[in-house]
């Protein structure tokens, strides 16, 4: 029978033949490096048998998928080592995460960090065993019943929960049997590189009214120097830990007085502020204009836009003069009352509006981190109301300044393009065009692209910016949501060149996404040494003696008189104990004056980074300071 390939072509194989038979039939290098397989665009087994005319897509560790089934069935390996030592312990579920794996476990005794260097001994046997991993389904009854006689009491209740028509399907290793939809590797041998990571505790399906269970995390990779090269980056993350350095820097403070609610202290301000303010002249030169929306609303508005049905959990309400009213998670219903404020024609459009909203989240405590995971934070909003024809180039602008931005910053990207998902509203037909329009805006652009099935807002496909840091690491910031749907149930109108009314269309976007979580990825990406234009103190002027007092703060004065940001130490320290001081603080110039700058009018300058000192005129560093800033220059 024949089969094609990715490319087009096609092979001819034996009757009932297996993707590893096709895959050896290819090449037998790549029947060793296929984990998997992909069978009309679905993800299975090796053992899948094919059928004339299947198109089939071997899959390797090179592949997301092919290491996503590999970290798969190192949960899988856990679970059976940890059955092993533990027999009593119960099983819950083992799904694969960024980098890794977990498993969640009922144990009748806890354990702790301390066992782990025996699970993975025995993990490690059941490696090098090199046992096949086979998969078989069963009808729902007798699914159940075996589940039961292994008394696995969670696995019941998954079983239970699945749809009627499910196809329920378990892999056995050895003698280990798990529920599970798979796919997995052929064996357990093809693991190369694990370890277990961390503990922690979850509640059963995620539901805090339910059984507190064991989570053990693992990570996996194809290579133990790929490995090695993660847990190396670790070891920097920890170095450039936002929330250790926001306390030594004195950005940001977080009190159990304000719980998720950050305290931005004075040097906090200045680098909050100076972001702000970029903001603000980018979007003046790009067409926006500023509009502040209220932080309360009533309960109504949000039931008309669809936050209420599909967000009402995260969200504080409160009740005023007896009417039910939300803290606005979201700044865009507020944005549809500003627009309908006056009547618009087909000339005013496009309408380019930005909101720095300060939004609230009631997210769960646990969930809580730093910066990053806050419960009030201001969101550099934007909704674009346009007409259909406008689309494609409202985007591009959206995708060219969000560019602009991150460059400034030093970051690389990636794109993704999110498609509808399951509790959308609006009509088949709108998400067509809206997509097709992202698509086109992109493609237009020439950008790469990859595409996120599923996972748009409830009201439109969206585009997600991934920015890359200096050690990899990659942080989901900027989206550019089209909607079909808000200027529908707000009623927005415009006067057609028609003369007849019509509704706009509109595009939700964010470029920082939040200023808070923003500023937090700043701090571990430049590890807290902000380039000049950034740092909330630029310059630090340090006296040597008492004798150059006068003349330091003589320097610091005519540099703030400049506008650059300086502060000055006359303290009676040794001038090395407040060059390491200043170090510590991450200044990027710290001027020494001593009795020659003083009489020739100098400075000495320690350039952050560099071990070479130089000598030059206040007047000549005050103009490097100032065209570093202006310039925005990054080092």
């Amino acid at each position: 029978m024949n089969v094609f390939l990715k490319n087009g072509d096609s092979i001819n194989v034996e009757e009932g033949a297996t993707c590893a038979k096709a895959a050896s039939a290819i090449s037998e290098g790549l029947a060793r490096a296929a984990v998997a397989a992909k069978v009309n665009g679905v993800l299975v087994d090796l053992s899948h048998k094919l059928e004339e005319g299947d198109k089939l897509e071997l899959v390797t560790l090179a592949d997301k998928e092919g290491l996503e089934v590999y970290r798969h069935t190192c949960a899988h390996v856990l679970a059976q080592a940890v059955k092993t030592i533990f027999p009593t312990c119960k099983l819950a579920i083992g799904p694969v995460v960024d980098n890794g794996f977990y498993y969640d476990f009922d144990f009748n005794t806890p354990i702790t960090q301390d066992d782990f260097a025996k699970i993975e001994a025995e993990m490690k046997k059941i490696i090098k065993a090199n046992t096949p991993i086979t998969r078989f389904e069963l009808p729902r009854e007798e699914a159940l019943k075996l589940m039961s006689d292994y008394d696995e009491k969670y696995k019941v209740e998954l079983i239970n929960d699945l749809p009627e028509d499910s196809v329920i399907s378990f892999y056995k290793q050895g003698n280990f049997t798990d529920l599970c939809r798979g796919p997995h590797l052929p064996s357990t041998g093809k693991i190369k590189a694990f370890k277990l990571s961390s503990i922690a505790g979850a509640y059963w399906r995620g539901n805090e009214k339910n059984k507190m269970l064991t989570r053990i995390y693992g990570v996996a990779f194809a290579k133990k120097d790929e490995m090695q090269a993660y847990f190396d980056m670790l070891e920097e993350a920890k170095k450039r830990d936002h929330i250790k350095l926001g306390k030594e820097l004195k950005l940001f403070a977080l009190l159990n007085e304000g719980k998720g609610f950050p305290f931005f202290l004075p040097n906090g301000m200045v680098l909050k502020n100076i972001l702000v303010d970029y903001w603000r002249d980018l979007h003046r030169r790009e067409g926006y204009v500023e509009i502040q929306t209220p932080i309360i609303l009533t309960r109504n508005l949000w039931e008309n836009s669809g936050h209420w049905e599909h967000y009402k959990d995260n969200m504080y309400t409160t009740k005023i003069d007896g009417e039910d009213c939300a803290v606005k998670p979201m700044n865009c219903p507020g944005g549809m009352l500003v627009y309908k404020l006056w009547p618009h024609s087909y000339k005013d459009l496009p309408i380019r509006m930005g909101e720095m909203g300060l939004v609230h989240r009631h997210e769960k405590s646990g969930q809580l981190h730093g910066l990053f995971r806050v419960r009030c934070f201001t969101q550099d909003d934007a909704h674009i109301f346009m007409l259909p024809e406008q689309i494609t180039d409202e985007i591009k602008g959206v995708v060219r300044l969000t560019n602009k931005i991150y460059s400034q910053f030093g970051f690389k990207y990636k794109i993704e393009l999110s498609t509808r998902p399951e509790d959308s509203m609006g009509t088949e037909e709108e998400w067509n065009m809206a997509t097709d329009a992202l698509r086109k805006a992109l493609d237009e652009l020439g950008l790469e692209y990859e595409i996120n099935e599923g996972d748009g807002a409830f009201y439109g496909p969206k585009i997600d910016f991934h920015l890359q840091d200096s050690i990899g690491r990659t942080w989901q910031c900027g989206t550019i949501q089209l909607d079909f749907q808000m200027p529908q149930r707000f009623e927005l109108e415009y006067t057609g060149e028609d003369g007849a009314k019509h509704r706009p269309i509109m595009i939700h976007r964010a470029i920082f996404g939040s200023i808070e979580r923003f500023i937090g990825i700043l701090i571990e990406h430049y590890a807290g040494k902000f380039p000049v234009w950034l740092a909330p103190v630029q310059v630090k002027v340090l006296a040597i003696t008492d004798r150059t007092k006068d003349y330091a703060e003589c320097v610091c004065a005519m540099l703030k008189e400049r506008g650059v940001r300086a502060e000055v130490d006359t303290r009676s320290e040794k001038i090395g104990y407040k060059i390491r001081e200043a170090k510590l603080e991450k200044v990027p110039y710290v001027l020494v004056v001593g009795d020659k700058e003083a009489e020739d009018g100098t400075v000495n300058v320690n350039k952050r980074g560099d071990e070479e000192k130089f000598s030059m005129t206040k007047e000549a560093f005050a103009d490097l300071v100032i065209k570093e800033n202006d310039e925005k220059i990054v080092f």
